[in-house]
């Protein structure tokens, strides 16, 4: 997994305004080893509990925006929360884990660190919080407002045209079919297979 190791003043960096210390306390508290990554497609955030002698460990994909960067940062240490009260005789994303990462929600939402049209967002989260971000699509949908290095020839995939052909990451081409509850279907050209697309996959138009 490409990682970057950053001394801890760095990290700063990639939280937004009022919020370093706060996370300093948790990390310097649980003796957290945090590592900011590269991007990873399937992934934003992970948390592996300490084993004998070792560090809580936390990774953050370095590339995205401060806010996303905070947010996905809590739910991991929502994680540790509640390893440390409960060990793993609990599910990952049950109701411990929700309690944990509603405080931390309430608690950063308290800091005045969010803008007012991210911590209207927060509201659903933090009343039911979804095990991914891809479960909280209105949340994602606001936060990547504040992408500061968007390519232009980039768009989500839902605000292309029905049957539009667009081209993933991976240079396959799709043709957009019907949304079924919160996915898009699509064609893959090449296999004429269907596959699930969420609304904000980040796709470029085909041009024929």
């Amino acid at each position: 997994m490409p990682k970057v190791e950053k001394p801890i003043n760095t990290l700063a960096e990639f939280l937004p305004d009022e919020s370093f210390e706060a996370v300093l306390q948790y990390i310097h508290h649980y003796k957290v080893h945090l590592i900011v990554t590269q991007k990873r497609k399937t992934i934003l955030g992970n948390y592996r509990h300490k084993g004998f002698n070792s560090n809580h460990i936390i990774t953050v994909n370095g590339n995205l925006n401060k806010y996303e960067f905070l947010i996905t940062l809590l739910h991991e240490l929502a994680h540790l929360l509640t390893f440390e009260q409960f060990g793993n005789k609990v599910e990952s994303h049950g109701k411990e884990w929700k309690y944990f990462y509603s405080k931390l929600l309430i608690d950063f939402v308290n800091k005045k660190v969010f803008p007012d049209e991210i911590k209207k967002a927060l509201q659903k989260s933090i009343l039911n919080p979804s095990a991914t971000a891809n479960g909280e699509t209105e949340l994602l949908r606001v936060l990547r407002k504040h992408n500061s290095n968007s390519n232009n020839n980039v768009v989500y995939l839902e605000n292309i045209p029905h049957h539009a052909l667009f081209i993933t990451e991976k240079n396959r081409v799709f043709k957009k079919g019907i949304k079924r509850r919160t996915r898009f279907e699509c064609v893959e050209i090449s296999s004429n297979k269907t596959y699930l697309f969420n609304p904000l996959a980040e796709v470029k138009l085909f041009n024929e």
